[in-house]
């Protein structure tokens, strides 16, 4: 998944509609008439239907605009302060953990880390919260569920949740919560979260393979490609690592000190899901119907997903039983100036529905909005003003109409990093199985990431609107150098008096040459170097001047480069199979720590290795580096573990895994 700044996204919207809404009245406007009169946000999407709504599973950026809205994890982040604070959400409050020896002696606050058995959250659960409506709480007359024993013939005749008429809820409590920790150990799903979960949370790797065996005899009797699977009921297995201690008390357990365990409740892996859903949705014939978590969402949160038509539609609704959250009345300094503070204290949501529209075509897209079709262009990316940007730059007509129009494009540098990847689990580009292999393979990197001229790239595609990095952490993050020898990546640039140059394209030629390829043929066979671009759009008009761009940066040292463009469903298919030989990708942070984004490259998370559920998209796999981060994920920021980040940076600089 990426940033939960999902509520800026939806914040941002907002300020949209009240700039544009007198745009919603143009004699042309596509919508129903009287469309606009309705307290009705409408937005674009671009590629196609999130493949994730399922919270276990949920883990990519185009996925967060419906997850954050349906599903309330325990904690969220302010929505104005910077830099970014955590804030309670279901939970009372951001509690702050105890911490114990290994006797089970209570340690203070400031214990060393080395001295730390266990951490103990104790989160109070606020009382009152309630799901939204939904078939799977719904009882008949006599009080038992209306929907929980269905044929496979009735489930036949539906095909949306609104088929079933029947909806009912009930009170969020500490269980739901516990649920949803056990179920990161389904061997049903993907669940990225899990490799790394179970390195922390207290009995949670033994669990899964407790789980897993549970599954294999639920199994035993249907065929591998058998859809419809008994109920894996988490009630009936249970772990130390998260207990509900009352109604509203839930109590996770931690292995040591793990300081950016509070970032982690507040993304959806950890939001609650009932048991009653999971009950619904495992009935005979549901699966083939779509009607799973990954389609229909069951959460708490400010909205309901009504509408889900595949790579069409989707419509977010108010949901009736949430309480309602004030909208804060402080931020930033610049916030009040801004007006940023003049609806301080009102209940949020602002708006009742969100209907999402699928618009393939980046000019369709832009002249709809403006007509007043869409009430903002596109809610999956952060980074739709760029366009915008360069197109005020190329042309002062543009520039004139925009600001007339009353856009305004706010700039800031955003907590990701966007990055061309190599598998390491690739016989040419990647490990190799020789200690002489493996040079070879490095320096056939390292004179790609010198080819690649990233400056070029930022100043010809984003106007100058982005940085280049020397490293896989963004500015803001602890463990980012802006200045002195770890500020610059040594393999890719060098020092010229107070300048940094890029290394001149004759050293990429050498590496290559020494790498086996010179000229960018095989010294043995004299055929040429043939590599796979695997992207993750399709070759529509505005992509295919940057696949031009990277072909023209490896053709500059010899090397012919193929494109395979996909959809990015697709794209991750491949990914979590180990298929791909070269990717573009990027990453949102999840939480402002380092450890975020390093663990990217952390050995256990190989994504190949763990059936799609690890993030390490690259399959690198280095112990020096891994043994760093090991070390580096129990300590608090300071200068340990900036050490700790300097090192395992020098060691994929080296290693060149990642071309930034």
């Amino acid at each position: 998944m990426r940033d939960p700044a999902w509520r800026r996204r939806f914040a941002g919207t907002a300020l949209v509609l009240a700039l544009l809404g007198g745009c919603a009245e143009v004699s042309n406007s596509p919508h129903p008439r009287g469309a606009e009169k309705t307290n009705t946000l409408f937005t674009a999407f671009t590629e196609r239907s999130p493949k994730y709504l399922d919270p276990t599973s949920s883990y990519s950026n185009d996925e967060t605009p419906y997850t954050y809205q349906v599903y309330e994890p325990l904690y969220g982040y302010h929505y104005l302060r910077r830099p970014y604070e955590l804030a309670p959400r279901a939970a009372a409050a951001v509690a702050q953990p105890r911490y114990y020896d290994k006797d089970g002696r209570g340690l203070p606050q400031n214990a060393p880390g080395e001295t730390i058995a266990q951490s103990v959250y104790d989160i109070r659960i606020r009382p009152g919260i309630r799901y939204a409506p939904h078939p799977a709480f719904a009882r008949g007359p006599d009080g038992r569920y209306a929907y929980h024993a269905l044929r496979r013939e009735e489930v036949a005749e539906r095909h949306r949740i609104a088929d079933f008429p029947l909806t009912g809820t009930r009170e969020l409590t500490a269980a739901d919560y516990v649920y949803s920790i056990r179920r990161l150990a389904t061997p049903r799903i993907k669940s990225p979260s899990f490799s790394l979960m179970s390195e922390h949370i207290v009995g949670l790797k033994e669990y899964g393979e407790r789980v897993a065996a549970v599954d294999k005899a639920l199994r035993s009797n249907l065929a591998p490609t058998d859809r419809d699977l008994p109920m894996l009921d988490f009630r009936e297995h249970a772990f130390a690592g998260a207990e509900a201690l009352d109604e509203h008390t839930l109590r996770i357990r931690i292995k040591g000190k793990y300081p950016q365990f509070k970032y982690w409740l507040a993304m959806t892996f950890f939001a609650p899901i009932p048991w009653e859903a999971e009950k619904f949705y495992s009935q005979p014939g549901m699966a083939e119907k779509n009607l799973t978590l990954n389609y229909w969402p069951v959460g708490t949160g400010p909205f309901m997903l009504t509408e889900f038509l595949e790579n069409r539609r989707h419509v977010l609704q108010r949901n009736p039983n949430f309480r309602g959250e004030p909208y804060p009345c402080d931020g930033e300094a610049k916030d009040a100036a801004e007006n940023l503070l003049a609806d301080c204290g009102k209940l949020t949501p602002f708006v009742d529905r969100v209907v999402f529209n699928i618009e393939k075509e980046a000019i369709p897209l832009k002249t709809k909005f403006f007509q007043g079709y869409y009430d903002a262009p596109q809610i999956e990316r952060l980074d739709q003003g760029t366009d915008y940007i360069v197109e005020m730059a190329d042309s002062k007509d543009k520039d004139a109409e925009y600001r007339s129009k009353g856009v305004r494009l706010p700039t800031t540098i955003e907590a990701n990093s966007w990055y061309i990847g190599f598998n390491m689990l690739d016989p040419v580009v990647g490990w190799g199985k020789t200690p002489e292999e493996r040079e070879r393979h490095r320096k056939l990197r390292q004179a790609l990431s010198i080819a690649i001229d990233w400056e070029e790239y930022v100043q010809i595609f984003e106007k100058g609107q982005g940085m280049t990095a020397q490293g896989p952490l963004p500015p803001g993050l602890f463990g980012y150098r802006d200045d002195g020898p770890a500020a610059f990546n040594p393999v890719v640039y060098r020092r010229a008096g107070d300048q940094l140059q890029r290394r001149p394209i004759e050293h990429a030629r050498r590496l290559l040459a020494e790498a086996g390829y010179p000229d960018g043929r095989d010294a043995t066979t004299g055929q040429p170097l043939v590599l796979n671009f695997d992207y993750q759009r399709a070759l529509t008009p505005a992509v295919r001047p940057q696949m031009a761009w990277y072909q023209k940066q490896f053709a500059k040292i010899g090397v012919q480069l193929e494109i395979r463009a996909t959809d990015y469903n697709r794209f991750q298919d491949k990914m979590n199979k180990g298929s791909h030989q070269i990717y573009f990708w990027g990453w949102l942070a999840d939480y402002p720590d380092a450890e975020n984004f390093l663990f990217m490259l952390y050995g256990p998370n190989a994504k190949a290795l763990t059936g799609g559920n690890g993030e390490n998209n690259s399959n690198y796999q280095n112990p020096e580096f891994d043994r760093r981060f090991e070390q580096m994920k129990f300590e608090d920021d300071g200068p340990a573990k900036a050490k700790l980040i300097d090192e395992m940076i020098r060691i994929l600089q080296a290693d060149a895994v990642w071309s930034w």
